[in-house]
């Protein structure tokens, strides 16, 4: 096995590569004073992968990850009474958690980990050497530590694998064959694809072979693990570089096998926008529009708006193509693949609302809105309405520049007419102007299903008519009960 120590700093890190470790560094006294106390007991410790990759891109965080030849009941023992909060839920798999000067930091025992064939989870084994837990690392560019002292000055830079070379050229390898890497974690396929969305990096040639090859080795990992990297890899700076190694690789069939899907096959009669292409577009086009950071649901939803297309796709006389009611088929299959992904509740149902509202502006432009259908829409929207702003402008990607003046001009004016409605009314929170007790005194009635009737009648009323008076809901009220007695006589 091939090993490469380097002190700091050395030749081979660049001025700025060795500022950014050097400032990484400066986290000590804590890094300086938890070294000492694994050195004082016998034992070694390293900062390895992730921070020391980042601050080597000039992007170090607060999240410190260590590796130790301790085991974890002497690391718990270490960092207990030192550190501020610890934390043992993953002790099981050989980390222990720590809190210590608004840092938070992460301490495994040098290991090697393992999927067995017929099992979700790894088994973990407990290795004795620095260089032998960075080979089971899932890439060269995670495979550098720097060995840790008292002393900052002793401090070791490791690179066993030429991860430093890796990260100067932007390429993701892994330590050993990709085949064995992706054996032993499959999750570390999905994980290629993240980097390459985080940091826009490529995939060596025979990682991209060895995930085609494998793709399917990705089920026996489980939905809550493969849907905390499709987070990862959809709230990273470039969506598009990483969904696109899940497609090509075939990846995507097992994650979303809905979005390889939307290439649909386009022939010499039947020509119509690459759906798949024009997805990647709005996705793009909805992060342009985020102003609070990531927008995990806005992303998904932009990701899956037109997800029912294949299942609705008609070809029409004359050569057209239509895809009737894909929103609301959409929807359906967007709540079925995220549950089976294990998201939350309120994700699958705000993601899918969206989907499904997605197209309601359409139309606008060509027939005047009355207050009323501007009330319903923002009422269906709820607080949703601003993502389903950003979706909706985000869906123009038409190359014909008339045409999308024209939609962004009628959108603008539908957000214009929302803000005058709103100075008039609390649009946001629309009720009838009379509450369930006022309705059972008026009309003389108990508590059951004819209250909610008429609760919804009057909701109506008041989104055909906005805000009416007390006198006015209470004539309507009445008329209306009267014709429903009526009705209900002849019945």
């Amino acid at each position: 096995m091939h090993t490469d120590q380097q002190r700091l700093p050395d030749p081979q890190l660049d001025q700025a590569q060795r500022a950014a470790v050097t400032e990484l560094l400066r986290v000590a006294p804590v890094l300086g004073e938890l070294a000492g106390r694994f050195a004082a007991a016998g034992h070694s410790l390293a900062l390895v992968g992730g921070p020391v990759r980042d601050a080597l891109l000039g992007r170090p965080g607060d999240d410190l990850d260590f590796t130790t030849d301790a085991r974890p009941e002497q690391v718990l023992k270490l960092v207990q009474g030192w550190a501020e909060a610890v934390w043992d839920v993953g002790i099981a798999f050989g980390t222990v958690g720590a809190q210590k000067a608004g840092a938070k930091l992460e301490i495994t025992t040098f290991r090697s980990e393992a999927y067995d064939r017929e099992s979700r989870k790894p088994s973990v084994a407990y290795g004795d050497s620095i260089e032998d837990d960075l080979f089971r690392r899932d890439f060269t560019v995670n495979a550098m530590a720097v060995r840790l002292t008292a002393d900052p000055e002793r401090f070791e830079f490791i690179d066993p694998y030429g991860g430093l070379s890796d990260l100067d050229a932007g390429l993701l390898r892994t330590p050993g064959t990709p085949e064995m890497s992706f054996s032993d974690d499959p999750l570390r396929m999905m994980r290629a694809a993240r980097f390459a969305a985080q940091l826009g990096f490529d995939v060596a040639p025979q990682v991209r072979q060895a995930m085609t090859e494998m793709a399917e080795r990705l089920t026996i990992v489980s939905a809550e693990r493969v849907q905390a990297e499709l987070s990862k890899l959809l709230t990273a700076a470039n969506p598009r570089a990483g969904l696109t190694l899940l497609v090509d690789t075939g990846l995507a069939e097992i994650v979303v096998p809905e979005l390889p899907k939307l290439r649909l096959e386009i022939d010499e009669h039947h020509r119509h926008k690459d759906v798949y292409e024009h997805t990647l577009t709005v996705l793009e086009q909805a992060i342009a529009l985020e102003t609070d950071g990531p927008d995990l649901i806005l992303r998904l939803a932009a990701l899956l708006h037109d997800i029912g297309k294949p299942k609705t796709r008609r070809f029409e006389p004359g050569g057209g193509v239509s895809f009737h009611h894909h929103e609301v088929v959409g929807a359906h299959m967007t709540a079925s693949r995220l549950r089976k992904l294990k998201y939350s509740k309120e994700i699958i149902d705000d993601t899918s609302q969206l989907v499904e509202l997605h197209l309601r502006f359409h139309g606008y432009g060509e027939a005047e809105w009355t207050d009323s259908a501007v009330r319903r829409y923002v009422r269906d929207a709820g607080p949703l309405l601003e993502r389903l702003h950003k979706l909706t402008r985000s869906d123009c990607t038409t190359r014909n520049r008339r045409r999308a003046l024209m939609l962004e001009h009628a959108y603008d004016d539908l957000e214009r007419r929302i803000a005058e409605l709103r100075e008039q009314e609390e649009l946001d929170a629309i009720r009838p102007d009379l509450d369930g007790n006022e309705i059972m005194e008026i009309l003389g009635i108990r508590p059951g299903p004819e209250v909610g009737a008429a609760y919804k009648f009057l909701l109506e009323l008041r989104m055909d008519r906005g805000p009416v008076d007390h006198e006015t809901a209470v004539t309507e009220l009445r008329s209306w009960w009267a014709e429903r007695d009526a009705e209900r006589k002849q019945a």
